[in-house]
């Protein structure tokens, strides 16, 4: 029994031996080979990616960051809301005098009365379907119809093949194409908002646009009177500052105005005694804003003594710039007024009235005197 335990042992070690040969003769798996990669490692990015248009006609054109304008304030078309420019190499100097849009389907079909090719042509999938049921010559005929205008440029939207026919026709007439991945709708609805807002009636002021609680204060006065160091406190104090000295004031809509700096002064202030100032390198990019609504004017001024000021508030005087009435302040500068506290005040105050409540009528409402009346009212504000 024991020759047959050892020969058994010795048959074990034996074969334990030649597995152990055979293993070793088998070269390891290393990561450092170029031709062995792990299962789960992602493939090489080439940076290559797939073009849906010829590489010479497909150019994304730069998002707008500041405005553009001629000499007669007219947009500088120089392209928006990440769209393509086909033709021509100067496209982006193309003026744009109007903010409406047309879409060229009736004159697809020969329909050309009224048509304004001052107007920006947005080609939606309706243009196109319409197109593509034509035949490539009555479809090269129909486009260069269209093109023989010279508007602005034509727009295509989601992402639509453009014909050949298009491409050809844009090249020969020099007409900017351009596309965008967006739906009709809400493309032409951008476009319409930013041309409105670009091509709005302008005019400059001198004074300081800030923010205080979601409220755009202009802030006017004689040099001197504190604006600017009253800006900072407000800065200061966690309010956002948009423009100083010059404010480029916009008519946005029938009732509204848009307060922005120039570009060159954007975010620099100047305070008598220390010099110029960056509020967006000194304070954050929290302290600053591009453009605000303007919702209410404070005019400050000094002190006269002889001058008799609201102290009831209960009627809103108001003042007219580029036909918009916008609520006016007038708050006198005298030594121990914090006027970044008053402006504080004064926003949440505007706000308060806007939302339907005036502390000066519920306060004559609990004293039982009525605000309507002149004679009454005027012997309160003294």
């Amino acid at each position: 029994m024991k020759k047959l335990y050892v020969l058994l042992l010795a048959v074990m070690l034996l074969t334990l031996a030649a597995c152990l040969t055979a293993c070793s003769a088998v070269p390891m798996l290393s990561l450092a080979d170029d031709k062995l990669q792990p299962p789960d490692s992602p493939a090489k990015d080439t940076g290559e990616k797939a073009d849906p248009l010829p590489q010479e006609w497909s150019i994304r054109l730069e998002q707008v960051n500041k405005e553009n304008y001629a000499e007669d304030d007219r947009l500088l078309a120089k392209g928006s809301y990440q769209v393509f420019q086909l033709e021509p190499e100067d496209g982006g100097n193309t003026l744009i005098s109007d903010h409406e849009i047309n879409r060229p389907g009736l004159q697809f079909a020969g329909f050309y009365e009224y048509f304004d090719k001052q107007r920006i042509q947005v080609m939606g999938r309706t243009e196109h379907s319409y197109l593509s049921t034509l035949e490539p010559n009555v479809r090269r005929e129909r486009i260069d119809n269209l093109l023989s205008y010279k508007f602005p440029a034509l727009i295509i939207t989601r992402d639509l093949d453009v014909f050949p026919e298009l491409v050809e026709s844009a090249k020969e007439h020099e007409t900017t194409l351009l596309r965008t991945d967006e739906s009709s709708s809400v493309f032409t609805s951008k476009l319409v908002n930013f041309l409105n807002l670009q091509l709005a009636p302008r005019i400059t002021r001198h004074g300081v646009l800030i923010e205080i609680y979601g409220e755009g204060v202009l802030i006017l006065g004689e040099s001197g009177v504190g604006k600017s160091e009253t800006a900072i406190e407000l800065v200061k104090r966690g309010h956002r500052l948009i423009a100083d000295d010059a404010v480029e004031i916009k008519k946005a809509s029938n009732i509204t105005l848009v307060g922005s700096s120039p570009d060159n002064i954007r975010h620099f202030l100047e305070l008598r005694g220390i010099g110029i100032i960056n509020a967006r390198q000194l304070f954050g990019v929290g302290a600053v804003k591009l453009n605000e609504k303007i919702d209410m004017v404070v005019e400050l001024e000094l002190w006269n003594p002889e001058k008799t000021y609201d102290r009831m508030g209960v009627d809103t005087h108001y003042m007219t710039i580029l036909g918009v009435k916008v609520p006016l302040l007038t708050i006198p500068v005298k030594p121990g007024r914090n006027l970044a506290v008053i402006l504080e005040v004064a926003a949440m105050n505007n706000r308060m009235k806007k939302m339907g409540y005036n502390a000066a009528k519920d306060l004559l409402h609990q004293l039982g005197i009525d605000s309507d009346s002149e004679e009454i009212m005027s012997d309160l504000n003294i």
